[in-house]
């Protein structure tokens, strides 16, 4: 059918403007309802066949420590594998993590950024669950939408039937009414491309071009875009301007038009570190998984089509090794290089000796800057700060930088890693689940003698969005306009959303009580490119935003703050899909996990993560003849499709 009979096949099924007729209304509550489904996988075993664990236990190596490695590791771990999981950082948790910071005479926890649970999060909820998690979350009391220059708009707690949630989200909208909806119905053809999700169709159709062509060319009703789309679009970490399409398609299907649960969602009542990873790590403990933080994997080993090994640490190969002219060195003045597997360097001379650090932090892996002030080393994603001798001294790493020998050549300099006794510690494996994020997994896989060149070429397609910032501020006093906890914002040139941390989360509200202060947290969720600046004038331009939003904060004092800039979250720009890697490899004992790898079910950000760890288990379950896992999903296809 044509636009135009969709759209009145659509008006005829809600019976918008005429009223819900008894059989109507029987349709509506049957065959039109979103359904919870159940992941289908074609390769799998019946959930009858095969047995529930190995009787004989073999070796896994889980390499990340997020969501997607950890849920690996518990659903392995269960069927009786004898599971090593390997971090990096000296934290589990991934983008969940989080560390403590001393301020204003007492310790408080800093995380990554304010994280929202919504219920659709099947395969994460069942994780929090069988780590016994606990009461630790309170249903967030509305969606506002901040407007720079127009009033709030406030979304969520919609009803859970098609299609009242959908009416629901009109009525709650100053500036959208049905009468000009439906005046300028034209303009709201395309929004039902929404209703026919259709994993083939959309991403053959869509990928390859990205959200904000696909609404202008559409000719999207201009309020539903500025108002609905663009805020919620955003929310993915990816601008409209560089978000494939078919991804913001599958999005908004996964979050609101083809969800059961609405537009619903939860939050801790404490750090996500402390109510939600703490007890998934214990859970894993408990199931005999022996968790390596602060391990750093340096490459796979391959045998054949199979990986053999996990090597930890530097290899000691000519990777490793760094040769640059002397004469570029000079006293007091630091020379950034790279390693030939793009480990970050730091070379200067002091007093007449050469050093040299590798510039990569010791919490998650990100590269440490100078700081000029300390002549020591800064990392801005995560505030970690390193002395002039490389030692950490604040933030989140408790590990030294990495030296590097050198030597002088002639007039060559040769930096290498020191010697390690023994040589590197390589952890054999029957299976490998490689659940790192883009970058850590290009890292480990650019090291490995990976001769698949298809696969290898899928690897390197993979890519990161632009960099995004993350804000804490500790003010003097209480921010009295705002009414709810958390806040998306539109029409800023970094403020994409506000959390009131003082507002719903220890220790951050008995703070607040005492001393008559609060705590927000601002977020700048992409960086355009010719938005990217120096942090101080970020700083100034969102702590101006603030005070636009929340004009009481322009005599606030700022007590103490937190600052992180990152550019670690994954990439979904047009094209990029059809060249993603699966779960499975070309190695029949290597899988992946973590929301970037490509699969058909309508899943995104930390569920896709978790339900990609599930399956990666599921898969290797099915090498050894075990019964798979359930994996609990949204309708795989729009209401309409």
């Amino acid at each position: 059918m044509d636009r135009r009979d969709f759209f009145r096949t659509f008006l005829k099924r809600t019976a918008i403007g005429a009223g819900i007729t008894a059989a109507g209304a029987a349709g509506l509550l049957g065959y039109y309802q979103p359904r919870r489904e159940f992941y289908s996988d074609p390769n799998a075993l019946e959930e009858n066949e095969g047995a529930e664990r190995l009787e004989v236990p073999k070796k896994a190596v889980v390499i990340g420590g997020g969501l997607a490695g950890m849920t690996a590791a518990m659903e392995l771990a269960k069927r009786n594998f004898e599971v090593t999981l390997v971090e990096e950082s000296g934290d589990m948790g991934g983008k969940l993590t989080g560390w403590d910071v001393d301020a204003l005479g007492e310790r408080f926890p800093v995380e990554h950024g304010f994280h929202g649970y919504f219920d659709q999060y099947y395969n994460l909820n069942e994780l929090f669950a069988a780590a016994k998690v606990g009461d630790v979350f309170t249903p967030a009391p509305g969606y506002p939408v901040k407007f720079r220059e127009r009033p709030m708009e406030v979304f969520g707690q919609t009803p859970k039937v098609f299609p009242l949630n959908i009416l629901t989200v009109v009525q709650q909208s100053e500036s959208l009414d049905m009468v000009p909806i439906v005046k300028n119905f034209r303009e709201m053809l395309p929004v039902l491309d929404m209703f026919r999700y259709e994993y083939d169709r959309t991403f053959d159709r869509y990928d390859g071009m990205d959200f904000m062509t696909f609404c202008r060319e559409r000719e999207v009703y201009e309020p539903f875009l500025t108002t609905v789309l663009h805020p919620f679009s955003d929310a993915t970490m990816n601008r409209m301007e560089v978000l494939s399409a078919a991804e913001a398609l599958r999005y908004f299907h996964f979050y609101f038009l083809g969800s059961p649960e609405a537009l619903g969602f939860r939050i801790t009542r404490k750090s996500c570190m402390h109510a939600l990873v703490d007890p998934v790590v214990s859970m894993l403990e408990g199931l005999g998984v022996t968790v390596r933080t602060g391990a750093k994997v340096d490459r796979l080993v391959f045998e054949g089509d199979r990986v053999s090994g996990v090597v930890l640490g530097g290899g000691g190969d000519s990777g490793d090794v760094l040769r640059l002219p002397a004469a570029e060195v000079r006293e007091g003045e630091w020379l950034s290089r790279s390693l030939g597997d793009g480990t970050p360097v730091l070379v200067t001379m002091r007093g007449g000796r050469y050093v040299a650090f590798d510039a990569t932090c010791t919490h998650m892996g990100c590269p440490v800057h100078p700081a000029e002030k300390t002549g020591g080393f800064f990392c801005p994603c995560h505030a970690g700060v390193f002395d002039a001798e490389g030692n950490a001294v604040g933030g989140p790493p408790e590990d030294p930088l990495g030296r590097f020998d050198v030597t002088v050549s002639g007039g060559e300099l040769v930096l290498s890693r020191p010697d390690r006794a023994g040589g590197p510690e390589v952890l054999a494996c029957d299976y490998c689940v490689l659940a790192a994020n883009v970058r850590g997994t290009k890292a480990v896989l650019g090291k490995s003698d990976v001769r698949d060149e298809e696969f290898s070429k899928s690897i390197a397609s993979l890519g990161e969005a632009d960099p995004y910032v993350v804000w804490r501020l500790w003010l003097d006093r209480p921010v009295t306009s705002a009414e709810y906890p958390f806040y998306t914002v539109a029409g800023y040139r970094y403020t994409d959303s506000v959390s009131l941390f003082s507002s719903f989360q220890e220790p951050f509200i008995s703070w607040a009580a005492k001393s008559g202060g609060s705590v927000v947290e601002l977020h700048a969720y992409a960086i355009a490119p010719e938005d990217v600046r120096p942090d101080e004038e970020i700083r100034r331009t969102m702590l101006d935003e603030m005070h636009h939003m929340f004009p009481e904060t322009k005599n606030a004092r700022v007590l103490y703050d937190v600052y992180m800039q990152q550019d670690n979250f994954t990439r979904w720009a047009p094209g990029d899909h059809a060249r993603r890697p699966g779960s499975q490899t070309p190695y029949w004992n290597l899988f992946l996990a973590g929301d970037w790898v490509k699969v058909d079910a309508p899943v995104f950000l930390m569920e896709a993560a978790t339900f990609t760890g599930r399956l990666a288990a599921n898969a290797i379950a099915r090498k050894e003849w075990l019964r798979p896992t359930s994996l609990p999903i949204v309708p795989m296809d729009g209401i309409f499709a």
